[in-house]
């Protein structure tokens, strides 16, 4: 059996500790709490895998606190965080489009993680209707976030020929992201009138001292602000932000204290508490400009 990974030093808790005090001190209290909807896939949502310790309760979402949690908590926020764990590109538009595990699943179209366990929000149909119904009830919401992409990349690595390794395979993928993007992003400017705060959430990579993987998920990060183009965002740089906390641990977040710790050892591809802070520190730099 493999010795659990550990984070490097005092790195995780100085993390830890750092992203919670800095965000409790940019809160600002006030009577009427400003509203942030929270737009994506696993990450926001706060999944974490079945073999982390202690196990996840899927039937209790409010267990499972992703970066819009920590910054409802820590700025006063009124959270409705929609993400769907497994959600892509094309079923955030559309439900019964492949999935990588919220509606479907590649080969398994009756396997979704919205079939078994309540996502934080409950909501039928498309992500994107959801969103847009939300800012029209609520049309003076303070912050849209949107980090979506990734499992656009794991689809693409279960069905197509060469498993998304071809260049051709990865540039269709990403042209359809930046095509989706600007779909649901479109939709929240124009079909809901949405005028106030929309940030772009950056993917981080899952090792740094791998120039392969760095430029898989730059390439998916400028995707997704190329979809965003035209529409007045900002960005919040997850990509900067893991790679500054992973750096005393040699590029790897997984020792950092990043990624989620597995049972038996080495660890998930999901943010850990500290991780999740993190993103948090992230959004939170262009919210409070």
């Amino acid at each position: 059996m493999r010795t659990p990974v550990r984070p490097a030093g005092r790195t995780l808790a100085t993390i830890a500790c750092a992203a919670i005090a800095l965000l409790a001190a940019a809160g600002d209290a006030s009577a009427a709490a400003p509203r942030y909807l929270a737009l994506g896939d696993s990450v926001t949502f706060g999944y974490q895998e079945q073999n982390v310790q202690p196990p996840p309760t899927y039937k209790r979402p409010e267990t499972l606190q992703g970066y819009p949690e920590h910054m409802g908590a820590a700025l006063d926020l009124r959270v409705a965080n929609a993400a769907c764990p497994g959600e892509s590109s094309a079923s955030f538009i559309d439900p019964t489009a492949q999935s990588f595990g919220c509606e479907n699943y590649p080969g398994a179209p009756n396997v979704g993680y919205r079939r078994f366990y309540p996502l934080h929000v409950s909501y039928k149909g498309s992500q994107l209707a959801y969103a847009t119904s939300f800012l029209k009830q609520h049309p003076r919401t303070r912050l849209v976030s949107l980090m979506i992409g990734a499992n656009d990349l794991f689809i693409c690595q279960a069905t197509t020929s060469h498993a998304c390794t071809s260049q051709a395979e990865r540039e269709a993928v990403l042209t359809k992201v930046t095509k989706n993007v600007r779909r649901i992003v479109s939709a929240i400017r124009n079909k809901a009138g949405y005028d106030g705060q929309l940030v772009i959430v950056h993917y981080f990579s899952l090792d740094y001292s791998s120039p392969q993987v760095n430029a898989t998920v730059r390439a998916l990060n400028a995707a997704q602000d190329a979809g965003a183009k035209g529409f007045r965002f900002d960005v919040a740089n997850g990509f900067e932000q893991f790679r500054r906390g992973s750096a005393k641990a040699g590029g790897s977040p997984c020792r950092a204290g990043l990624l989620t710790q597995l049972k038996g050892g080495g660890c998930g591809v999901h943010p850990s508490y500290a991780g999740q802070g993190l993103l948090a520190l992230a959004v939170e730099r262009p919210f409070s400009r």
